[in-house]
């Protein structure tokens, strides 16, 4: 959230129109919450509450509401007050006497970077999710009491700011709305950064030496990070937490905030955990940058009624996550061979896709109230017309900092100037503006080109030439037949798992998903492993016809074969010193 704090060191005591919560958890075991709020000096005008529809960080639409019940509201004097309902997700409140007091329980059992779960080993809140609110007293700050009665070892871990015992306060709904909770018998860890604190509280069921282990690599982490823009942000309240919970019961997230960060996991630290959970630690610190104070205009003010769309997530969401692997590589934490490995997945992902031929990234984009966690009981074809933010924009921010780096600049410079022009003062920035301070940074000539080619449109940069640069080469397997479609067993037999994308082999010959494939060439087919020792005695260019069965009824078709279309990236052994030093610097800690 973009706040203004001048007024933060005011005491509480200084508003008189304080907005107040109080949750309980009695009921844990059941995963219910109690929860009462109160809202006073509203004169005589109607009141609305609401129940949000969003949360920050989120893009599409969450029906909070489905899950609170036993609304009841009363006024100052405890007097029952009538309540009419104009949609499924609020209440407007008339008749009261300046006071509107609200109780109500809340069910939850998602315990992840949107949802809320409480239950036996924690009270795991995401505001939006949890409070009922007035958008109309969204100015007035807010104080909440979590009630931790029956749970004596739980502890209390927020961004919000503590005011005493289970009290804490947040300056107004916004900074409210955007502060996850944590409240369990969680492990701390925290250390002073040129004077902020930086705590890192995990729910684990781990050991301490586990947790030490893990610590070591979030400060590598924080120390590479912050080396990208040359220093921290000023965090609220002089400090920032990392919220971790990596229980059984969770579900996988990472979700950033102003001063704070969700991370969600089953695997716990001794589980696969150390390595397969710090990847998100990565991703989320770096967006205390990049989208919560390098922020897009087109999030601004974000909406608690409506989804957020915004232009600009492949440089929000994508460009960090161009960083998440990079950073992890500067640490220490992964090998430079391991980092170029990764590189792989999301290179094919992207750029093997027929999706790029319908959506640039600002439109892909505009994709996200559809596919950031949303849900839909409709089939879609995503896999023809999506490719995600997060990874069109990590490729692309990897083909940019080559790019400069030719030049003898670097992406890291630029994103410290974006920070220096954008973020540090919180100016919210349009995509114009993005390719304006790039045309500051590198040219206007090459900005231009740039954006042209590769945000206004979908073309693919010279990745050969840019990677051997930095000692990688990069190669297509086509050699290899190409089929097109994946295969698995069933109970039915040997299907297609799920829609062939557009162009290959097998989209071409009319199969799609839930076809079970009866014979190649007349010889029958039955399991995956048969189908594979099949299709490997074929090449690029071979023909062969297939059977297979759909709705009821067995057809014919014929399939010819392309060269497989997978890149291959690696390390150059070959390459010349020059590169090679290049590389280094691109990958080494600085």
């Amino acid at each position: 959230m973009r706040l203004f704090f001048a007024f933060l060191l005011c005491s509480v005591a200084c508003f008189s129109q304080t907005t107040t919560y109080n949750i309980s958890f009695e009921n844990a075991v059941h995963h219910e919450a109690n929860i009462k709020a109160s809202f006073p000096n509203l004169g005589s005008e109607v009141l609305t509450l609401r129940v949000s529809r969003t949360s920050p960080g989120r893009y599409a639409l969450h029906e909070f509401i489905k899950n609170v019940y036993g609304v009841k509201a009363t006024n100052s004097k405890g007097e029952e007050l009538k309540m009419n309902r104009p949609d499924p997700y609020s209440w407007k409140i008339s008749g009261h006497d300046g006071t509107v007091n609200i109780e109500y329980t809340l069910f939850a059992n998602r315990g992840d970077g949107t949802y809320t779960q409480i239950d036996l080993t924690h009270a795991h809140l995401n505001i939006p999710a949890t409070f009922i609110y007035s958008e109309k007293l969204k100015q007035r700050p807010v104080e909440v009491n979590f009630n931790t009665t029956g749970h004596p070892d739980w502890k209390i871990a927020t961004q919000l700011k503590h005011i005493s015992g289970n009290k804490y306060f947040a300056p107004n709904l916004y900074y409210f709305m955007d502060s996850p909770t944590e409240i369990s018998n969680f492990d701390l860890r925290q250390y002073q950064v040129d004077g902020q604190n930086i705590r890192f509280v995990l729910h684990h069921p781990g050991t301490d030496q586990e947790f030490d282990q893990y610590w070591e690599q979030v400060k590598k982490i924080v120390t590479q990070e912050k080396a990208v823009y040359g220093e921290l942000p000023k965090y609220d309240f002089g400090e920032y937490t990392f919220l971790a919970c990596y229980m059984p019961n969770v579900s996988g997230d990472g979700m950033e905030h102003r001063n704070s960060t969700i991370l969600t996991d089953v695997e716990s630290l001794g589980e696969g955990g150390m390595k397969g959970n710090i990847g998100t630690v990565s991703h989320e610190f770096f967006h205390s940058w990049n989208v919560e104070r390098i922020r897009p205009k087109s999030l601004e003010p974000f909406n608690f009624e409506k989804a957020n769309m915004s232009g600009a997530l492949w440089f929000a969401e994508g460009f960090t996550s161009y960083y998440t692997g990079l950073i992890l590589c500067r640490a220490g934490i992964t090998t430079p061979e391991e980092y170029v490995n990764s590189l792989n997945g999301t290179f094919n992902y992207v750029w093997n896709s027929p999706a790029l031929e319908y959506f640039n990234p600002i439109e892909m984009s505009y994709q996200a109230p559809f596919v950031d966690a949303a849900t839909s009981v409709d089939p879609v074809n995503r896999q023809n017309t999506f490719v995600s933010y997060y990874s069109y924009g990590s490729i692309l921010g990897l083909a940019l900092d080559l790019q400069l780096r030719e030049k003898e600049l670097n992406l890291d410079d630029f994103m410290k100037l974006v920070w220096e022009t954008y973020g540090e003062p919180e100016i919210p920035y349009t995509i114009d503006d993005l390719k304006e301070i790039l045309g500051k940074y590198a040219g206007k000539e090459f900005a231009s080109q740039f954006f042209s080619n590769y945000i206004y449109d979908s073309k693919m940069p010279n990745y050969e030439n840019l990677f051997n640069t930095v000692g990688l080469e990069i190669s297509q397997q086509t050699d290899q037949a190409y089929f097109g479609a994946s295969v698995r067993d069933s109970e039915k037999g040997l299907v297609i798992s799920k829609g062939p994308m557009k162009g290959t082999p097998a989209y071409i010959a009319g199969l799609d998903e839930g076809d079970k494939i009866v014979a190649i060439n007349s010889t029958e087919i039955s399991t995956k492993e048969a189908w594979e020792g099949e299709i490997s005695n074929f090449e690029p260019g071979d023909t062969f016809e297939v059977t297979v069965s759909s709705y009821g009824t067995e057809r014919t078709a014929e399939v010819k074969l392309q060269p497989n279309p997978t890149y291959i990236i690696k390390i150059d052994e070959n390459a010349s010193a020059l590169t090679k030093a290049a590389r280094k610097k691109w990958l080494s800690e600085k």
